[in-house]
């Protein structure tokens, strides 16, 4: 399909880095964006061309119709998703999206939960037997072994938080009430990577390989492309673990100690990464051949080669100054799910 016949596309949670990015590159290239957020002070709401909604979060009970009316109202050729808890209900509301002419490319429930669930990811990967830190839940806390370094972070958290580092499982106990619903890791030692992946619907999959060379708030704002042909043929096997489908990224680690194994994998995510402009940057066509794969067109995986040693760095900028931006005259004051006001469209 052409880019005319996909000239309007929906993204959902431009206020983070996924989103905001996405909507850019894809308005870039002629197609009009319908960018969303639960908060309207989302950043992307404000990106010049773009045609912005505030919505309901995706845990609130009026999420499916308020976004199946939008969808209704504004008639996106398609649909992508920078939003991994909005996952379910996107996967339920398949069917009645495609019925408004809607195309959506997702995980079922079962992968869509290995990325939600750090403890589920790790168990999708030990029974394929591919490597991952070692893994607890609280009441397991006894098992770990004394004199292991550990990381003790939210279960369903994203962007970093809530994730404390420490040295003796009695320190673990403690942090673990302080971390909502926690998982217990080992903490490995070693050179954080990223893989940007397309997982084509015949089964293959692309992978660009970028090491987070600075983190902040879980974003890698510098990083560099790089290749290792092990950690890439991992990440293919555990895309094909997790059932992934579509734009994806997969968060590893490469130890530096020397002991084995030598890659391991911390996460996924269904959705484009916060720092994927860099695989672009160094080649590969990704979010061209997401648009192909998304209207039905086979991923042309020669199309993402790319290059190593190719950098990026993000920084904050001004996007807008002065007085706030009235909304629209269609966008209705409403209480989200925890009661704080936000508006609707």
């Amino acid at each position: 399909m052409s880019a005319a016949g996909r000239s309007r596309i929906m993204v959902t949670g431009v206020g983070g880095a996924p989103g905001f990015d996405l909507a850019v590159s894809l308005i870039r290239r002629g197609i009009d964006v319908i960018g969303t957020d639960a908060s309207p002070l989302a950043p992307g709401l404000l990106i010049p061309g773009i045609i912005p909604r505030v919505t309901a979060s995706a845990g609130s009970p009026g999420y499916p119709a308020e976004l199946l009316g939008l969808c209704s109202e504004l008639r996106p050729a398609a649909l992508f998703s920078a939003v991994e808890h909005e996952l379910p209900a996107l996967i339920r509301m398949r069917h009645d999206l495609a019925g408004l002419g809607v195309r959506t490319w997702l995980p079922d429930l079962v992968g869509a939960r290995a990325c939600l669930d750090k403890a589920a990811f790790c168990a999708a990967l030990v029974r394929d037997g591919l490597p991952v830190p070692r893994t607890w839940l609280p009441h397991e806390i006894s098992l770990v072994p004394d004199g292991t370094p550990l990381v003790v972070k939210p279960r369903y958290g994203q962007g970093s938080k809530g994730v404390y580092y420490c040295t003796e499982r009695r320190q673990a106990a403690v942090l673990c009430e302080l971390a909502p619903d926690p998982v217990i890791q080992e903490h490995v030692p070693g050179r954080e990577f990223t893989a940007d992946c397309l997982a084509g619907r015949d089964g293959r999959a692309s992978v660009i390989l970028r090491w987070r060379l600075l983190v902040k708030g879980g974003l890698s704002v510098v990083s560099a492309t790089f290749r290792d042909e092990e950690a890439a043929g991992l990440t293919r096997r555990v895309l094909a673990a997790i059932g992934a489908a579509g734009p994806c990224c997969v968060q590893g680690i490469i130890r530096d100690d020397g002991l084995s194994p030598r890659v391991q994998f911390i996460e996924a995510n269904a959705r484009f990464a916060g720092a994927f402009r860099l695989s672009e940057e160094a080649g590969a066509d990704l979010v061209g051949q997401a648009l192909a794969g998304m209207f039905g067109t086979p991923v042309d995986h020669t199309a993402l080669a790319y290059r190593p040693g190719v950098y990026l760095t993000k920084y904050t900028e001004t996007l807008a100054a002065g007085p706030r931006p009235a909304p629209s005259p269609a966008e209705q004051p409403a209480a989200n799910m925890e009661g704080a006001g936000t508006w609707t469209a």
